[in-house]
């Protein structure tokens, strides 16, 4: 099954655990010419049209992100690829090249499988969601592979490692990496894995582009070190550094603050209807406790 990965990789997985290991600000590595070059043109070929009705967001509405999890109903280089990813070879060689043993495969792709992110698109630094939502499994790895054969740093949509995006710019840890045509990015998953990509600003002959990738999340069913468990958690972008204190505000700055604060509601609202259904489930569990055990105290 190996055989459309680059032998670069097979054959030198001792060094690229060594970066792994060793990479800040958190466990990753970035290998080009991941898997052979006729293959991920395959990939391109075959990638699926931008489908708004995968294109829905957390918050209920169409955006401008489109994820196809069912890759096996893409065609049949995506069924190649996942023959490969959950084949024994696959991830015995992802073992080595990470350190972290015991890995799943995911057949459900949930929030996996291919993203296309068109213009206007951006990603807030985030830590994804630690157990899997139907088997309970922890997750431990995300492997990405990109698809786009032109892209410029200027654009916007370079995936970046944060090491805190809470602290100011200046003080976060911040590695960013374009996505470039099969270049993978892999990294461990945990409570500081924080990464996401600034909003992709096309220039006008380019605005047909759009970030292709393929996503794929390991899982295990335990883990060694034990960390807090949460769903996914957003943390919004600072102000631009051109809105400062004693500067006359442009109309475009104005907007600007008005979507990061339209954005940050969103967040909130989001996790304010978590938090109700949530404190429901559990109040109906306690009550339901409490109706038992009067009913044995009473008898």
């Amino acid at each position: 099954m190996l055989e459309i990965i680059n032998t670069n990789i097979t054959q030198n997985k001792q060094s690229i655990l060594n970066d792994f290991t060793q990479n800040k600000p958190f466990k990753h590595v970035v290998l080009d010419n991941f898997f052979t070059t006729d293959f991920c043109q395959k990939l391109v070929d075959d990638f699926p049209q931008f489908d708004e009705k995968l294109a829905i967001d957390e918050n209920g509405t169409i955006g401008n992100k489109a994820v196809h999890q069912q890759i096996t109903f893409i065609g049949e280089n995506y069924k190649h690829l996942d023959s490969l990813v959950k084949s024994r070879d696959f991830i015995d060689l992802i073992e080595k090249c990470t350190g972290i043993k015991g890995l799943l495969y995911d057949p459900h792709y949930f929030g996996g499988g291919t993203h296309e992110n068109l213009h206007g698109q951006d990603l807030d630094p985030h830590v994804d969601f630690t157990h899997h939502p139907k088997t309970g499994y922890h997750r431990r790895l995300n492997l990405i592979v990109y698809l786009n054969h032109e892209w410029k740093k200027d654009w916007g949509g370079n995936i970046e490692l944060h090491k805190n995006p809470r602290l100011e710019t200046d003080q976060d840890e911040i590695i960013s990496v374009l996505p470039l045509f099969n270049r993978a990015v892999i990294f461990e998953t945990n409570n500081i894995s924080w990464h996401g990509f600034p909003r992709i600003n096309l220039p006008d002959d380019k605005k047909d582009l759009s970030r292709k990738s393929f996503a794929l999340y390991y899982y295990s069913k335990k883990r060694s070190k034990k960390i807090k468990t949460h769903s996914t958690i957003y943390v919004e972008r600072h102000l631009p550094e051109n809105i400062k204190a004693g500067k006359t505000l442009t109309q475009a700055d104005v907007q600007e603050i008005k979507t990061l604060l339209a954005r940050r509601d969103q967040h909130i609202h989001r996790l304010y209807n978590y938090i109700t259904d949530l404190t429901a489930k559990t109040s109906e569990i306690k009550y339901k406790i409490l109706r038992k055990l009067s009913q044995f105290i009473n008898k």
